[in-house]
């Protein structure tokens, strides 16, 4: 194997050092789990699903040590200046059908350019559903995947080369749209391919389908999958309600700290649940989601989040608050510091992003690259101006703390909001008590019946955890 094609391009490796950077600014946490399973060396295939367009790239991207080289729609090379900045990052162009089906046969040449950088030991990224969605589970999946897979591996190599890792890759957002969400980044084991060799001498067709469905079910075991589509409003309410309750329980019970504990499991957990209960009580299911339908109508009439009701029902009283208020208080300075020079580049992205974005998917893509122009522009202005006024010295620092104070001050605000909503729950309290103590009965109706199904789950599925 070529061991100058192990080194990282100067370029890529650049782009990957600005991705990390902005990505540790935009994302709460990442969390990376099995990066262990991609080969240090080698030829290796990663299988990845698409829900956030560019930011899927970039991600895993940063959280590899080696160079990833992405099969990308052709779409994207129309622009020049795009198609030589792809070239130059190592993408490989592919041809779909929605966008250029006249060159649909060029893709022999997209396949000769991917054996090649496997044959060299390089490291390959295909979306194999071929599309970027919103729903919270993998698509039905293309061919391509598992063709790239087996005629490689049908070519011939050297003794010393070693065979092509095939790894499924799921990339699971807390929320796809929101600044400082959280993101999941999860490499699967390797799947065997050597298995599906002979079938595919006898029959291609008949062992592309057969390794298509095995990489599916790969994929769709690295993500937090919601099952069908009607259910997913359920699921996401129920985990807003009840993944806090879980996470505590957790907590106290087995010692974990609250970063310990794994949340996208959590959330998978209560997918799971929610399908044995479909298939096995479905009235059940029925009976929870009214009662979590009438609960969220309660508190679009209150005006209030759930959030604040959670707070007033998990013992959050006066002295807890009031010490807020004051920590609030306290850190007044920081904020209106990071606000006031951090408001018009968290402002803009999301202003054009809400004005240009056409899809729900580009969405995030859109605000990320405006945001990765913006905030450098505002902060290379602000900074002359300081040097121009107090000298290099208070320039430099003042430089060193925008990104800092930007993420303080966003913090503080949603602190803000917190409180806010948790006072104006206690003014309701004051205000319209029957209603609003109804409001914190229907939520004590629906967590004990929540737990009556987990003790349920947990008794019939002997071994399943949450």
């Amino acid at each position: 194997m070529d061991e100058a094609f192990e080194r990282v391009d100067h370029l890529y490796a650049g782009v990957r050092a600005v991705g990390r950077f902005w990505l540790w600014f935009f994302f709460t946490r990442v969390d990376v789990r099995g990066a262990a399973h991609v080969p240090r060396r080698g030829p290796v295939l990663l299988c990845i699903n698409h829900p956030n367009n560019l930011i899927d790239s970039l991600l895993v991207a940063t959280v590899l040590s080696r160079e990833v080289h992405y099969l990308a729609t052709s779409a994207l090379f129309r622009n020049p200046l795009v198609a030589r900045f792809l070239a130059a990052c190592g993408a490989i162009r592919v041809y779909r059908r929605e966008d250029d089906a006249a060159r649909m046969a060029r893709n022999r040449e997209t396949f000769e350019a991917c054996f090649a950088i496997l044959d060299r030991g390089g490291l390959i990224g295909i979306y194999p559903e071929g599309v970027t969605h919103t729903e919270a589970r993998v698509q039905r999946i293309k061919t391509g995947a598992a063709r790239i897979a087996l005629e490689h591996a049908a070519r011939p190599r050297a003794a010393t080369t070693p065979p092509l890792a095939l790894i499924p890759v799921g990339l699971t957002f807390e929320a796809r749209k929101s600044f400082r969400g959280g993101v999941r980044v999860s490499f699967g084991p390797p799947i065997p391919i050597a298995r599906y060799a002979d079938a595919f001498r006898a029959d291609p067709v008949k062992a592309v389908d057969l390794l298509t469905g095995e990489i599916q079910s790969a994929m769709e075991a690295e993500i937090v999958h919601t099952g069908p589509p009607d259910r997913s409003d359920l699921i996401r309410a129920v985990e807003a309600i009840y993944r806090g309750t879980l996470a505590r329980e957790l907590e106290v019970e087995r010692g974990l700290s609250r970063k310990e504990i794994d949340t996208f499991r959590l959330s998978q957990a209560i997918a799971d649940a929610v399908e044995y209960f479909e298939s096995h009580e479905p009235e059940r299911v029925e009976r929870i989601a009214g009662q979590v339908r009438r609960y969220r109508a309660m508190l679009a009439a209150s005006g209030v989040a759930d959030e604040a009701v959670s707070a007033r029902a998990g013992g959050r009283r006066l002295r807890r608050r009031l010490r807020d208020s004051w920590e609030l208080s306290a850190g007044l300075p920081l904020f209106a510091y990071g606000a006031l020079v951090n408001l018009l580049p968290y402002a803009l992205p999301r202003w054009v992003a809400r004005r240009t974005a056409s899809k729900e998917t580009s969405y995030a893509t859109t605000r990320f690259l405006a945001s990765i122009v913006a905030f450098p522009l505002f902060w290379a202005l602000e900074t002359w101006l300081v040097w121009q006024l107090a000298g290099p010295a208070w320039a430099a620092a003042f430089l060193a703390s925008l990104p800092v104070s930007g993420l303080v001050a966003y913090r503080y605000l949603r602190d803000v909001g917190r409180l806010g909503r948790e006072l104006r729950l206690g003014t309701l309290l004051l205000t319209r008590r029957p209603a609003t103590q109804r409001l914190l009965a229907t939520r004590r109706v629906i967590l004990d019946e929540l737990d009556r199904a987990k003790a349920d789950y947990l008794a019939a599925t002997k071994g399943s955890t949450f």
